[in-house]
Order: structure tokens, then sequence, then C-alpha cells
């Protein structure tokens, strides 16, 4: 749906105008992802503190991509406006050494230009034994998160947490890093994400990381689920879209656009995981990426909820995920999920925050998150990733139905002042299902502009 105050103040002469007179919110055109863009447009100011393993990483991804890196100090005079500045505080143990950042960071932040990135890069607090080290990497977060609501121009800051044994290997860090320098996390901000030690594949090209990849998409008949099934297709994946039967001409037409196969399946029935199976089976040798983002909403305040109402929205947003993974997961089934593969659900901030009259919804995305969070444990031995996404306001179908007051409430209650569009919801789970993302796991990534809801 549209953003007509967006697009007034942003496009309008008469618009611009009056927001400026009035002081109004002006949201910024957000730089989104089109296929073959370089990683990031301008030069890139990177430094650190100590030794700091990862400003050769981030440096040689930037000028692998085109880029100029500039190497910051507090002194420099930069030429040109940034387009990204990456700080590596991995190797801060005291909070005197938190004032090395501020020092360089700052002055660097007033040179950004529209859609800059900022990554700040530190070591996992609860790795660490002394309580001033824990502090001080903890502060990290704090930091990134006050400054990802100071970012002007549509700019985001976030933060990647790398374990201690993964800091000097530059491939489990590229993935994560060229997600968050790049537009494709355009709708992330304010953001920590975890980077533990893995075994990572060589990527042969950035812009089709999921070639040669076999992925299983539900809900892919309209919204966000179509959208995923496009991000998927543009980076090389071949895919199995999955939706009821009732929206068996959407899921078609969606699935012939891309080259893709259709099942019509309600995630719902008993046999679900053998039918996904028997499907990829007839396709593939090997399942590589299950993306569960099947769901329902049966919004009633809850001292009014039913038992149908309760029970539903369960059964299809969460229920359904434990059956199909049993499947997927039994190493005698063909078609099975393959060892080193990835599961992906969908949560929510209202899994997070929780929301008026969705007691039930809430109920099933946080469970999507306590899910995730186990699972990845228990499949860490077979390589098999479980992350999920967590949106926020997403401009859908949906929330074009959300009376108009509430909408723009929702909409501008965020560091971005904007909705996000289901394109940003795709582009985090395609990043999850990456080959290179294997560092990451366990991991609940909010795409949310920052939201103010449930932080």
């Amino acid at each position: 749906m549209a953003d007509t105050y967006s697009n007034l103040v942003n496009k309008n002469p008469l618009g611009k105008k009056v927001a400026s007179q009035f002081g109004l919110p002006k949201p910024a055109l957000l730089r989104r992802y089109k296929e073959g863009q370089q990683l990031i447009e301008g030069p890139a100011a990177v430094a650190g503190i100590g030794s700091a393993p990862a400003v050769a990483s981030a440096s040689a991804i930037v000028k692998a991509s085109g880029g100029e890196v500039v190497e910051a100090t507090p002194e420099t005079s930069y030429d040109a406006r940034l387009a990204a500045i990456v700080f590596d505080a991995t190797q801060a143990r005291t909070l005197d050494q938190l004032d090395e950042l501020r020092q360089v960071v700052a002055p660097a932040l007033k040179k950004t230009h529209s859609s800059a990135r900022l990554v700040i890069i530190g070591t996992t607090p609860s790795e660490l034994s002394d309580p001033e080290a824990a502090a001080t990497q903890q502060a990290l977060e704090g930091i990134t998160r006050s400054i990802g609501k100071e970012m002007l121009r549509g700019g985001t800051a976030n933060l990647l947490w790398v374990d201690e044994k993964a800091q000097g290997d530059s491939a489990v860090l590229a993935a994560p890093l060229r997600f968050l320098l790049s537009s494709r996390s355009a709708y992330v901000s304010g953001q920590p994400i975890r980077v533990r030690d893995a075994d990572v594949p060589d990527v042969e090209d950035w812009h089709t990381p999921l070639a040669g990849e076999t992925a299983v998409i539900t809900g892919a008949a309209r919204g966000i689920g179509a959208e995923i099934a496009k991000v998927f297709a543009r980076a090389g994946a071949t895919l199995i879209l999955v939706d009821i039967p009732a929206s068996g001409e959407a899921l078609s037409k969606v699935a012939n656009s891309l080259g893709a196969t259709a099942l019509q399946l309600d995630v719902t029935a008993a046999d679900a995981g053998e039918r996904i199976a028997e499907a990829v089976a007839r396709k593939s040798d090997k399942l590589d990426v299950m993306v569960h983002n099947a769901g329902i909403t049966r919004d009633k305040l809850f001292v009014n909820t039913d038992e149908n109402r309760w029970g539903s929205v369960l059964d299809v947003n969460l229920r359904a995920q434990f059956r199909i993974n049993k499947v997927l997961l039994d190493k005698g089934v063909k078609g099975g999920l393959a060892d080193g593969g990835r599961i992906i659900g969908v949560a929510s901030i209202s899994g997070i925050g929780g929301n008026r009259g969705q007691s039930n919804y809430a109920a099933s995305k946080a469970g999507v998150i306590g899910m995730v969070r186990q699972l990845s444990q228990t499949l860490a031995d077979r390589g098999i990733t479980v992350n999920a996404v967590a949106p926020g306001f997403i401009e859908t179908e949906m929330t074009a139905k959300i009376p108009f007051a509430t909408r723009e409430v929702g909409r501008r209650l965020n560091s971005l002042l904007q909705g996000g569009q289901p394109v940003d919801v795709g582009e985090a789970i395609a990043f999850f299902a990456e080959p290179g993302s294997a560092g990451v796991t366990g991991q609940v990534l909010r795409v949310c502009g920052q939201s103010q809801l449930g932080a």
C-alpha cells in the first residue's frame, strides 16, 4: 500500500514546504536493493580499537565490491560523504576504551550521506569472564540502539557480536557484514546479531548466493510470502511454494512467474511434512532451506477469545511447524532437510512486545522465537542453522485494512518514520538462508525500522 504522507512530503513541492515550515516528520526514501547493485555507493570509513581483527575483513569486503576505504581517526578530514562506517570494538575491555569509538564515529557520522550504514563489531559479552569487559561489550548495544535513533536520511546502525573463535575468520564475518552494509538491510536498524565460529563455504557470486539451493516457502501465494519467493528466485534458488488450495490460483501465478513449483497444501494437514518431502524429492536430492511463513490472525480481546480462535492460530502459526520439522529432520526421509541446511521462521514484534487483541497471535509468534532458540542448539552438530525474523509494521493488504489513524501511528513509530515493505522481510530471510550465514543461528532479527513497540 502506498504511503500517501511520505509521498506528499518527499515528492510534492507544496508538501515539502509545509513539512519544513511546521517541522513535520519527513520519512526518507530508503535505498533498496536492485539486481547487480554495488554493495555501497560511496566511501566507507573503517577504524577500530587495539589489534581490531575485523578491520582487515571489512576493508577487503568493501574493496572487493569496488568501494573506497578510508582509514578513520579522530582527525580524519573526509573529502566525500560517507556511505558506511565500520568500527571494530572487539578488543575493547574497559569502559575508558569506549571513548575511542566516540572520538572516531561521532565526527564520521556528521559526514554521512542518505541511507548510510553504521556497523559496530564487538565480542559476544557472554564469552567474557571479566565483569568490566562484559559490561564494556554489552554497552555497545546501548550505543548502537541510541545512534540508530539519531541517524538521519534513512541511515541505519547495527551491531555484530562475534565470538572470539570467529574473530580471525573473514569468511564467517563476510555474509553478516555484507548484509548490514548493503541496501538489503534497508529496514533493519538498532539490531544486534551474534556470529559464531562455523565452516563457511566459498561464495562464488554474492548476487546469487542461493544458486544450487532448494528452498520451500509456505504461505507463498501473496503478500510477504510471495515477496520472499521473489527474493529467493533472484538469489538463484530452486523453489517449491506452498499455500492452501483456496489460494491455488494466486499460488500458481506466483510460481509460474518465478519458474517455481506450486504445492497446494494446508500446513496443518497431518501429512504436510511428508507431502513437502515428496515434492522436494521430485525436484532435488535434498532440501537446503525451509521457510515457515504461513500464518493467520484471528483477533479478539483475550476475554472474548473462544477455543476455535485460539486453537486455529496456534495450529497454523506454530504447531504445524513442529510437525513439518519433525518429518524433514528425519535423516531417513527422502527430500528431508540436509545437514548444513536452514530453518527460518517468521515471528513478529507482537510476539516480543504483545499487542492488544492479539493474545493468540502473540503467543504463536513468541512460540516461534522459543522454538528457534532451542532448536538451534539441538541441530548445531548437524550444521543446521535455525533463525527467525520479527517484522514490524509492513505495508501489506492486512495493514491496509487498519483504521487510518492507527495505521499512521504504526508507520511512524520507528526510527525510519515509515512502514517497511514485504521485500524487506524477504531480504532478511534470504540472508539467513545463505550458505555464508553458517555462523548465524538462534537469532531473531527484527525487521521493524527500529520500532518503539517491544523495544
